[in-house]
C-alpha cells in the first residue's frame, strides 16, 4: 500500500506524531521513556540490539534521497585529504622551511601532489559539463567522501560546472564537516564505514583513485576485490600517479609471490590526466568524446 495514497485507511506516521504531541496528557505514564513511539525514541534506537536497524537506516536513506534526485550512475573520485591545493603548496613550503628534514621532506612530496588536486578538479568539470542523462536519470554524477584535498577538488570541479555533486562524509572523533562544495540536499553523513563504502559502489559507473593513504588504499583494494571474485561487474578504475603507487606496492612481487595473477593488473588503468581518465571512459562505454 502506497502510504501517500488518499485513499489509505490508517494515519501517516507523522500525523500520529502530531496526535501524540497534542492530545496526550501529561502522567507519570506518559512522561515515561517507555510510552514514547519507538521510532521517536532516540536512546531505544541507539541500543546495541538495534544495530541492524541502524544498518538498514543507513542503507536505506541515501538511497530513497539518491532516487529522488534522480541519480542514475555516479564518477566515484578516491583521494588523499592532505595534498593542497596548487594555491596552498607556496604557503606549504615556506612553513616547512625550518622543519626537520624528514618532516620537511614530506611537506616536500605532498606539495608535488598539488597537481593532482587540479586533475581531480578538471576531470569532475569535465564530466560534469557534459552533462549525459540517460532514461530520465542523470549519468556519471561526481561523488567524493565529501572532506578536503581530492574530494574537495572533486565536488569544486562539478560545482563550477553548474552540477550538482555528492558527498559521503563520515563519522569521525576529530572534527569535519563536508566541503563546501558538495551539494547540501547531497551530503551524507555515515556511522559505519561498511555503509558507506557501499553507497560509493552501488551507482559506481566509473571510479577515478588518486594517491591518497589508509582509506584510500583501503576503498581501492575492496573495489579490486569485489571486481576480482566476480562480485561485481567491471568498469574503468582511473588510477592517478603511476610513479606514487609503483613506489608504495610492488605489484610485480605481487604476482610473482602467486598472491594474484598477471591479468589482475588489468582491472585497473595507469593516467595522469584528466582527458586520459574520460578518454578511457568513453571508449568503456562507446560514448562520444
Amino acid at each position: 500500500m502506497n502510504p501517500d495514497d488518499e485513499s489509505s485507511k490508517f494515519y501517516h506516521a507523522e500525523e500520529e506524531v502530531d496526535f501524540a504531541e497534542k492530545q496526550t496528557p501529561q502522567t507519570p505514564q506518559t512522561r515515561h521513556p517507555a510510552y514514547k513511539l519507538a521510532f521517536q525514541d532516540q536512546d531505544f534506537l541507539l541500543r546495541e540490539e538495534l544495530r541492524p536497524v541502524r544498518f538498514q537506516l543507513e542503507l536505506l536513506k541515501p538511497q530513497l534521497l539518491l532516487d529522488e534526485a534522480g541519480v542514475g550512475s555516479t564518477l566515484v573520485m578516491y583521494g588523499s585529504a592532505r595534498i593542497p591545493p596548487p594555491d596552498a603548496v607556496e604557503k606549504a613550503l615556506e612553513g616547512a622551511k625550518d622543519l626537520p628534514e624528514g618532516d620537511r621532506k614530506v611537506v616536500e612530496r605532498l606539495a608535488e601532489k598539488a597537481r593532482y588536486y587540479g586533475e581531480a578538479y578538471k576531470l569532475a568539470r569535465m564530466v560534469s559539463e557534459k552533462s549525459i542523462v540517460e532514461q530520465g536519470k542523470r549519468q556519471f554524477v561526481i561523488t567524493s567522501g565529501g572532506g578536503p584535498s581530492i574530494m574537495e577538488a572533486a565536488n569544486k570541479g562539478a560545482s563550477d560546472a553548474g552540477a550538482e555533486s555528492i558527498g559521503l562524509n563520515i563519522v569521525l572523533p576529530h572534527e569535519q564537516a563536508p566541503n563546501p562544495y558538495v551539494t547540501p540536499y547531497l551530503s551524507f553523513q555515515f556511522h559505519y564505514f561498511a555503509l558507506r563504502k557501499m553507497h560509493f559502489l552501488l551507482r559506481a559507473k566509473a571510479v577515478a583513485v588518486f594517491p591518497g593513504g589508509f582509506g584510500t588504499f583501503d576503498e581501492f583494494f575492496e573495489l579490486l576485490t569485489l571486481i576480482q571474485t566476480g562480485k561485481m561487474k567491471p568498469m574503468p578504475i582511473l588510477l592517478f600517479g603511476k610513479d606514487f603507487w609503483t613506489r608504495v606496492i610492488n605489484w610485480d612481487a605481487f604476482v610473482e609471490e602467486g598472491t594474484i595473477s598477471a591479468r589482475d593488473i588489468e582491472l585497473f588503468t595507469w593516467v595522469e590526466t584528466a582527458e586520459e581518465a574520460w578518454d578511457h571512459i568513453a571508449r568503456f562505454y562507446d560514448i562520444e568524446r
